[in-house]
C-alpha cells in the first residue's frame, strides 16, 4: 500500500507564488559582466555622521533592547519629521511605532485589521509582496491595474467600482514602484472622497515620499478627515539610502498603533538598537545628503526617459521614486520574454512589468539608482538588443 505523504506547509503558503523580482536577481548573479537595472536600492552609501552615530552606539554599550515602539528619541523625531515634512502631526508616545524595515510595518499593519474574508484594494503595478500579505491574513486582494494610458494614476470611478460591503481598506503606494508615478493633491482629494464616503481606511505606503521630483509629495494622512482613516508606512531605507539597516515606521490612529505594537511585540520585540540610533541622527542632520542624492536621481531620470524614447521605446516621465517603466509592446515580446532575452543576450538586468500585477505587461521596471557610466552602457546594450530584435522580425 503507497502512503501519501503528508505536507506540513500552510495551505496560504504553499499556493504562494515565488517572487518574480528573484528569478532574475538569482539568474543575473550566476553571469559575469552584467549590468543591473534591477536592483531597488540607492548605490549610495549611508551617510558617514549616520554610520558614525551607530558605531558611536555601540562603544557607548547601547546594544540591549529599546521599547518595543522604538527609542522615545527617535519616535519624537519621526514624529517631528512628519509634522515639519508632510504637515500631518503624530503622538510619539501613542501614534508612531519603529518597525524593521517598512516591510514589517506592512505585515503588522495588514495582520492588525484584517479578518478572514476582509477585502483589501490593491493598485497595480505594485510591489510585489502586497497581495501576498493580504492573502496570508486571511484577507483577500482584490486587485485594479492602472495603464500607461494616464500614466499608471488610480482612476476615481476605478476605485469606486471595486469597493463592495466587504472592502475595508485601500492599499496606494505613492510614488510607486514599479513605475514611478506620483500622485497630486488633487488627484488625493479624489480618492479620499470616496475612501471618506465608504467609510474605509487608507494604507498609505510612502516608503519613497523623499524621491518626488517635480513637486513636493503630500501624504494622504495630511487631507482633511484622512489622518484617523490613514497607516501611514514609512522609513529610511530609499531615501537616506539605507536599506540594509531594515528600519521603518508607522503612523497610526491610536487605536490601531495599540493593535499593531501587540503584533510586533510578539513577533519582532524591537527594531535594531544601533540602527535606532543611527536613524535619529540621519533625522536630526541628513536632510542636506537626502536633497543631495534626489538631485542625481532627477538627472538619472531625465536621462533615462530621454534615452528610451531616443532608441524607440515609449516611456512616461516618473514623478518619483527611482525607476522607470518603459513600454516594449512594440517589440512583441512579453515582459517576461524581453527580460530574459537582454540578460541572456546582452547581461543587462531588468524586471518584467508582468510579476507587479494587472497593467504590468508590456513593461519592463528599469531602476536607475547606478552611476551614470552603467546606465549608458545600458542603455547602449539595451539599443543593441533591439536592433537584432528588429532585423530577426524582417
Amino acid at each position: 500500500m503507497t502512503l501519501t505523504k503528508k505536507s506540513y506547509v500552510a495551505k496560504s503558503v504553499e499556493k504562494m507564488r515565488p517572487s518574480g523580482i528573484r528569478k532574475f536577481f538569482d539568474l543575473a548573479a550566476t553571469m559575469e559582466g552584467v549590468v543591473s537595472l534591477g536592483v531597488g536600492e540607492p548605490d549610495f552609501v549611508t551617510t558617514w555622521s549616520v554610520r558614525e552615530a551607530a558605531i558611536n552606539s555601540l562603544e557607548r554599550g547601547f546594544t540591549s533592547y529599546t521599547a518595543n515602539a522604538g527609542l522615545i528619541e527617535l519616535r519624537t523625531e519621526i514624529a517631528r519629521y512628519m509634522a515639519d515634512r508632510f504637515r500631518v502631526s503624530y503622538s510619539p508616545q501613542e501614534e508612531v511605532i519603529v518597525t524593521v524595515g517598512a516591510s514589517q510595518a506592512l505585515d503588522i499593519a495588514m495582520r492588525a485589521i484584517i479578518d478572514p474574508g476582509d477585502e483589501i484594494i490593491v493598485v497595480e503595478p505594485c510591489f510585489v509582496s502586497y497581495a501576498p500579505l493580504v492573502e496570508l491574513t486571511g484577507g483577500h486582494a482584490v486587485t485594479i491595474g492602472t495603464t500607461g494610458e494616464t500614466g499608471f494614476k488610480l482612476q476615481p470611478e476605478q476605485l469606486e467600482a471595486a469597493i463592495t460591503p466587504k472592502t475595508k481598506a485601500v492599499l496606494l503606494c505613492y510614488p510607486n514602484n514599479p513605475t514611478g508615478t506620483q500622485l497630486d493633491r488633487e488627484d488625493l482629494e479624489a480618492i479620499a472622497s470616496i475612501v471618506k464616503k465608504h467609510d474605509l481606511l487608507v494604507i498609505a505606503d510612502e516608503i519613497y515620499a523623499e524621491l518626488a521630483y517635480d513637486q513636493s509629495h503630500t501624504s494622504i494622512a495630511s487631507l482633511g478627515g484622512m489622518r484617523e482613516r490613514t497607516i501611514l508606512i514609512n522609513g529610511f531605507s530609499k531615501g537616506f539610502a539605507m536599506t540594509g539597516w531594515r528600519l521603518g515606521f508607522t503612523c497610526a490612529p491610536e487605536e490601531i498603533s495599540r493593535a499593531m505594537l501587540k503584533i510586533h511585540q510578539y513577533t519582532m520585540m524591537c527594531a535594531s538598537t544601533p540602527a535606532q540610533y543611527a536613524a535619529v541622527e540621519a533625522l536630526q542632520n541628513g536632510m542636506t545628503d537626502v536633497e543631495s542624492m534626489k538631485k542625481d536621481y532627477r538627472q538619472r531620470r531625465n536621462y533615462m526617459v530621454q534615452s528610451f524614447k531616443e532608441i524607440g521605446l515609449d516611456c512616461h516621465l516618473p514623478g518619483g521614486a527611482f525607476y522607470v517603466f518603459p513600454s516594449i509592446q512594440s517589440t512583441g515580446l512579453t515582459s517576461e520574454q524581453f527580460a530574459e532575452g537582454l540578460l541572456l543576450e546582452e547581461k543587462v538586468a531588468v524586471v518584467p512589468g508582468s510579476v507587479f500585477g494587472k497593467g504590468g505587461e508590456g513593461y519592463i521596471r528599469c531602476s536607475y539608482a547606478s552611476s551614470m557610466s552603467q546606465l549608458q552602457e545600458a542603455i547602449k546594450r539595451i539599443s543593441r538588443f533591439l536592433e537584432k530584435q528588429k532585423r530577426s522580425a524582417v
